[in-house]
Formats: structure tokens, sequence, C-alpha cells
């Protein structure tokens, strides 16, 4: 939503394509990375949680931690995806 707002046919270049998409692979795979260790861990902490309550807390700190990772990831698309327009102006330009 916030990359359509920005885009014309006319006006958009190579370098904006390709930041946009490294924007959004960045979102996707700190995202995958993150439910990835939110899984890991939520699976381990629930066991360990089962045998010792004591652990609580330790588990909960480290899931913050882990979904700290996605957040992390959206504000680095983010700032790729708004640098984008100013820095690729005349860059690349088309060949027609």
């Amino acid at each position: 939503v916030i990359i359509n707002g920005k885009m014309e046919a006319a006006t958009y270049s190579a370098y904006s394509g390709y930041a946009h998409l490294a924007a959004g692979l960045t979102v996707g795979m700190s995202s995958l990375a993150a439910g990835l260790a939110i899984g890991i861990v939520g699976d381990a902490g629930v066991r360990a949680n089962a045998q010792q309550p004591r652990l609580f807390v330790g588990m909960i700190l480290i899931l913050i931690f882990a979904e700290a990772l996605g957040l992390y990831g959206l504000i680095v698309g983010l700032v790729v995806a708004s640098t984008a327009e100013g820095k690729g102006k005349n860059l690349c330009s088309s060949y027609a």
C-alpha cells in the first residue's frame, strides 16, 4: 500500500523497482525468520514449562526478542522503500 501510492508508469525507474523488490524481500525474509524462531522457541518453551514452571519468564523474553526480528525487518524495509524514490531519479533510464 505504501509503495503502490508512489508508482507512476512514466517515471518508474529500474532503480526504484529493484529497491522496492529489496524492501519486500527484506520484510518477507525477516518475518519468515521471526516466525521460525517463535515457532521453535514456543515449542521448546511449552515443553520446558510443563516440566519446570520457573522457565516461563525466560521463555517470554526469548519470544519477545524473536518477535523483534520481524519488527526490525519491517523498519529496514520501510527505510529502503522510502529512499527509493529520491535517489534513483536519473540513475537508470529506459532505452525507449
